[in-house]
């Protein structure tokens, strides 16, 4: 992660679309932001152009990595118990984190939990049990998710849910056909991301910056990820 984030186009791609809907859902000029799952900060870097973010992740290397990245404003946490006062952020980004916490209901909570009323979750998550396989398995994944259940545990946990879509859309029949042939292989199970040429990850980047324009206006029908924006409810004035 740490030498692909910055410019792999499915990260390049996941961050903008998230950074643009959290744009979107906020108001405040500085706003504070937590990044649930920070990984190796690309994210968090981004954020500290324009908010006050601070970075949980559980694990120590992660950590280790966004340090070395001289970001600091750093938590060593789980999701689902966070050390945290209440009502102490603008918003949350939780990206591609949720699926590896086995009580993700208590990871919704917390999350309701340290947002100001008024303030704004943005989420992504991987899609669709048919694409289960040796990339879920390799990154720990507990499960893969459907627009339904995101929305019950959003609301469940008390959120008003503002934008729920799939993502990933134009390239799903891709995805679904490598992530396929992947069963069928033996061996040990690996992440899958395949290398691809600079003009093609350029391409790729380009592409789902359209995705993401469709996205900011309306539902997208399937896609390899769920993305989704909610609100706590109440005003943060």
């Amino acid at each position: 992660m740490f030498e692909l984030e910055d410019r792999y186009w499915w990260f390049v791609a996941r961050r903008r679309l998230a950074l643009s809907l959290l744009r979107d859902a906020l108001d405040a000029e500085r706003p504070t932001v937590l990044d649930l799952g920070c990984g190796t900060g690309v994210v968090l870097g981004e954020l500290g152009r324009w908010a006050e973010p601070v970075g949980v992740d559980f694990s120590p290397l992660a950590l280790g990595f966004c340090r070395r990245r001289g970001l600091g404003r750093l938590v060593a946490a789980r999701g689902e118990r966070l050390p945290l006062r209440t009502a102490a952020f603008d918003a949350v980004v939780a990206l591609d984190i949720l699926e590896h916490i086995p009580d993700h209901e208590a990871a919704f909570r917390e999350a309701y939990r340290v947002l100001k009323p008024g303030g704004a979750m943005v989420l992504s998550v991987p899609a669709f049990r048919v694409l289960w396989g040796p990339h879920d398995v390799a990154l720990m994944h507990q499960r893969r998710y459907r627009l339904k259940e995101v929305e019950r545990l959003l609301r469940a946990a008390g959120f008003e849910v503002r934008r729920l879509s799939y993502s990933i859309f134009l390239l799903f029949p891709l995805v679904l056909l490598i992530r396929l042939a992947e069963k069928l292989k033996r061996g040990e199970p690996r992440a899958s991301l395949p290398r691809v040429p600079g003009w093609l990850n350029g391409l790729l980047v380009g592409l789902q910056a359209v995705e993401t324009g469709w996205i900011r206006r309306r539902r997208l029908p399937w896609g390899s990820s769920v993305v989704a924006v909610a609100v706590k409810p109440g005003s943060s004035a």
